[in-house]
């Protein structure tokens, strides 16, 4: 009784250390370690009044962060991009598992469909963007298109070898029991497709954002996003501004790829302590 009730409290103590301090401190250092090299570059070896092409660091914050009205805008802007990449990438998860399903239950359905999935991977985006606005117009609809289309790829290509990933004899226990297509699909090969799925699923993140961007950039109807506005920014060669979108707009990516990734964890700790039953 003893022994157990010491040993609670020392799990508590200990779970906010769960990460390990390498994982944290090594990209805080070479985080540092940028900054500075940005800054010595500014200051250093960039002339004062060619400075706009590399503005530092700490002007990027007064004018892209702390300035009221610069903020309001970008992140009105963010929002916007953020809403369409989500919605993309959520329609590219659904088509994406759904083919690959349909994929990995008849050999048939692989050799139709596989090589056109391959072939809209290597499809420039930007070279079918401009016809996406002729068919569909120019605004919510075709940006949503664009972020299923550069999106959907590592889904499929993912979830199928997941699939298909099942041990031989796994399956012949199964079949042992009389499990039907859909039990066998259900108990046996998506639970072990997860991790493998969820891995495309990181990827997708950031390509939807990616996606989302090269739309509003070119589909100039609608709400603005962080595209348009980076365009604008440009024009204006407002430096300070055009850095702040960018970065934000990566740590969207980033967000999206560590919440894929908390979920491989708690999939990968599932399946060290799970298994399949017919």
């Amino acid at each position: 009784m003893i022994a157990a009730a010491t040993a609670a409290p020392s799990r508590r103590l200990r779970w906010p250390f769960a990460i390990a301090p390498m994982r944290v401190l090594a990209p805080v250092l070479v985080f540092v370690l940028v900054l500075s090299a940005w800054s010595v570059a500014s200051h250093q070896l960039i002339a004062e009044d060619s400075r706009f092409l590399l503005p530092p660091p700490e002007s990027v914050l007064a004018k892209g962060l702390f300035d009221s009205a610069t903020r309001t805008e970008i992140l009105t802007a963010l929002g916007s991009t953020v809403q369409i990449a989500l919605l993309g990438l959520a329609l590219a998860l659904a088509l994406g598992v759904g083919f690959a399903v349909v994929m990995s239950q008849a050999r048939w359905a692989e050799f139709s469909l596989y090589p056109y999935a391959v072939i809209l991977q290597t499809i420039p985006v930007l070279a079918v963007v401009p016809l996406f606005g002729f068919w569909f117009g120019y605004e919510f609809g075709s940006r949503i298109i664009v972020c299923v289309m550069v999106s959907l790829f590592p889904v499929i290509t993912n979830t199928l070898f997941g699939l298909k990933s099942v041990r031989e004899a796994e399956h012949d226990l199964f079949t042992l029991h009389g499990a039907g297509r859909w039990q066998r699909l259900r108990k046996l090969q998506l639970p072990a497709a997860l991790p493998a799925m969820i891995s495309g699923f990181k990827i997708s993140g950031g390509m939807a954002v990616i996606g989302s961007i090269v739309a509003d950039f070119f589909f100039r109807q609608g709400r603005p996003g962080i595209g348009r506005m980076i365009d604008v920014y440009r024009q204006r060669l407002a430096t300070e501004e055009l850095l702040t979108a960018l970065l934000l707009s990566s740590l969207v990516g980033l967000i999206l790829f560590w919440f894929f990734d908390f979920l491989a964890g708690r999939v990968d700790r599932a399946h060290g302590t799970t298994r399949a039953r017919p």
